[in-house]
């Protein structure tokens, strides 16, 4: 693999790449309907991720070929923005709150930013947030569950079922796409069943996710726009998604 090259990337393309990612495998047809461009636009993207080491194309798509450093590829890419937006969301949270942050290298970021010693109980189905937790002397509870490598998250029913005897004051959750029409979406249904319990057991639900992801429509739809309470990002996005997160009562603000 090729870190530096990746740097390279537009934004779509690196968007491409967190899905490539996650779901190993995506054929062309799927990619055009979800970042809504060309087949030769897809094209292009796919030949410029493979030149970055990233992909290798097959007859009618391509297959992702880093499958074991997922997540750490994942974690090099926009990391100042995403850094912004976790370190907002640190902000938010008050002492004496119980909150549940998710798997995703943007809800990492949240978790990195959290004090030492803060008198909060952290909620989370990530083993990565709960190891950058670990040592900060804040009270961490990790559910069980089947072990998806991708975002080295903890997944299915007894994942779930860990969540509902529990109250959240605030739900941390990242997103891989987000428009209009099919709201929050994840590549993967099993995270998704994971989002949408969170949701129903906390009081706030806000949704963390760079720019990037303004627009995608992917696999699993898991909260509609105006299931949540907030979302925060690195930019705003354009008028008309910014329009309809307005009319659904959601707020939209942006971490500087």
């Amino acid at each position: 693999m090729k870190p530096s090259l990746y740097q390279g990337l537009n934004a779509r393309q690196q968007q491409m790449l967190e899905h490539f990612s996650r779901e190993g495998e995506l054929r062309i047809a799927a990619l055009k309907d979800t970042y809504q461009v060309t087949e030769m636009t897809i094209r292009r993207d796919l030949e410029k991720l493979e030149e970055a080491g990233a992909i290798k194309r097959t007859f009618g798509g391509a297959i992702f070929v880093g499958k074991d450093i997922a997540l750490q590829e994942r974690a090099g890419i926009l990391t100042e923005e995403k850094a912004k937006i976790g370190r907002y969301a640190a902000s938010l949270i008050s002492t004496g709150e119980s909150i549940f942050i998710d798997g995703g290298t943007t809800t990492l970021q949240l978790a990195k930013f959290l004090p030492p010693g803060m008198n909060i109980t952290v909620v989370t189905n990530a083993l990565n947030v709960a190891a950058e937790l670990s040592g900060k002397q804040i009270p961490v509870l990790v559910t069980g569950g089947m072990l998806l490598e991708a975002t080295n998250s903890l997944v299915g029913p007894i994942a779930a079922q860990s969540l509902v005897s529990m109250a959240f004051d605030r739900a941390f959750l990242g997103a891989t796409g987000l428009n209009i029409e099919h709201g929050f979406s994840n590549s993967n249904i099993y995270e998704a069943e994971i989002k949408q319990t969170a949701i129903r057991q906390a009081s706030e639900t806000n949704i963390l996710l760079d720019h990037t992801k303004f627009g995608a429509k992917v696999l699993v739809s898991f909260v509609p726009l105006s299931g949540v309470d907030r979302i925060i990002s690195d930019q705003w996005p354009d008028e008309s998604l910014k329009l309809a997160c307005r009319e659904a009562g959601v707020r939209m603000e942006v971490a500087n």
